[in-house]
C-alpha cells in the first residue's frame, strides 16, 4: 500500500474505553498523528444486534476515512468480534487492526497449549470471540471467559487503584483460589479496553505466576508492525498530534478522556459530529 507516512492513524470505539488503546499507541509511536472517534451516541455496541454493529462500525470507519487516515484501529471488542472481517474487506488495501487477535496472539506466544482466562464484559464473553481467536491460533488452548462488567464502572469513576478496586478484583477472581495449581490459568487476558486501567489490582490478586495481557498494549504493538510493513511510520522529526471526536456528550467525553489519557481536556477540545443521523441510515 502506497501511503504518506504523515497521514494520521484513525482509532474508533463505541465510547471512551478505546482511549486505553489510543494511549498505548501514543506511548509506542509518539511521532504519529492520531484521530480518535468515540461513538458515544450509540454506546454500548454490546447490546446491539450484529447487523447494527456492522452498520455503526461502517459509519465510524467512513468518518475516519474522510480524515485521510493511513490505518484504522477498531478499538472496541464488540466491533472487532463482529465487524472486523467486513471492515478489512471493505477498506482493503488500507490496514485495519482489531483488539482481539493481537491479545490472543500474545497469550499463545506466552504459552502454547496453555490455559487462558479472558476477563471482559458480558457482551464480549457472550460472543466468545477470544475463545475462537485463541483456538484458531492454538487448537490445544483451554479458554475460559469471565464477565467482569463492574470493572468498567470502576475505570470510568477513576477507582483504578486502592482497596475498592482490589476488593472487586478479588471478588471476581476468588474462584481461582479454590483450584489446584495445575488448573490455574497461565495467562489472563484483559478483554475489554477499560480493563488495562485496572492492571495493577488485577495483577496483585492473581500473583506473579500468571501473565496479564492487555488488549491495549498488544493492539499498539500490532499497529507498529503493520505500519512498518507498509513503510508508513511517521518520521521521528514529527511532533505527533491528537484529535478527539465524539458523537455525543462532549463534556463527559472530555472528563473521562482526561482521566484515561492523564492530561486535561475541556469540552471545547472535543469535536462533535453526527456520523449516522438515524438508526436505520
Amino acid at each position: 500500500m502506497a501511503t504518506s507516512p504523515e497521514r494520521p492513524i484513525g482509532v474508533f470505539d463505541s465510547g471512551v474505553g478505546g482511549l486505553t488503546v489510543l494511549s498505548a499507541i501514543r506511548q509506542r509511536l509518539p511521532h504519529e498523528a492520531l484521530v480518535y472517534l468515540g461513538d458515544t451516541a450509540r454506546v454500548p455496541y454490546g447490546t446491539k444486534s450484529p447487523a447494527s454493529v456492522l452498520r455503526y462500525a461502517a459509519h465510524a470507519a467512513d468518518a475516519l476515512l474522510a480524515r485521510d487516515i493511513k490505518l484504522l484501529v477498531v478499538a472496541c471488542n464488540t466491533a472487532s468480534a463482529v465487524a472486523l472481517p467486513a471492515l478489512q474487506a471493505r477498506l482493503d488495501p488500507l490496514p485495519v487492526v482489531g483488539v482481539v487477535t493481537p491479545g490472543a496472539m500474545a497469550a499463545v506466544a506466552f504459552r502454547r497449549g496453555g490455559r487462558h482466562l479472558v476477563l471482559a464484559t458480558e457482551s464480549t464473553t457472550r460472543q466468545r470471540a477470544y475463545t475462537a481467536a485463541l483456538q484458531a491460533l492454538d487448537p490445544a488452548a483451554e479458554v475460559e471467559e469471565l464477565p467482569c462488567s463492574l470493572f468498567v464502572a470502576l475505570a470510568e469513576e477513576g477507582w483504578t487503584e486502592g482497596p475498592i478496586a482490589t476488593a472487586v478484583a478479588r471478588e471476581y477472581l476468588s474462584f481461582l483460589d479454590r483450584r489446584p495449581a495445575a488448573r490455574r490459568p497461565h495467562t489472563v487476558i484483559l478483554g475489554c479496553t477499560h480493563f488495562p486501567l485496572l492492571h495493577g489490582p488485577i495483577s496483585t490478586v492473581l500473583g506473579k505466576d500468571v501473565a496479564v495481557i492487555d488488549s491495549a498494549t498488544t493492539a499498539a504493538a500490532a499497529v507498529a508492525v503493520r505500519l512498518r510493513e507498509h513503510d508508513a511510520l511517521t518520521p521521528a522529526s514529527c511532533p505527533g498530534a491528537l484529535q478527539l471526536i465524539a458523537t455525543d456528550g462532549a463534556a463527559r467525553f472530555a472528563r473521562l478522556g482526561s482521566a484515561f489519557l492523564g492530561e486535561a481536556f475541556t469540552e471545547t477540545d472535543i469535536e462533535l459530529i453526527d456520523i449516522h443521523p438515524t438508526d436505520r441510515d
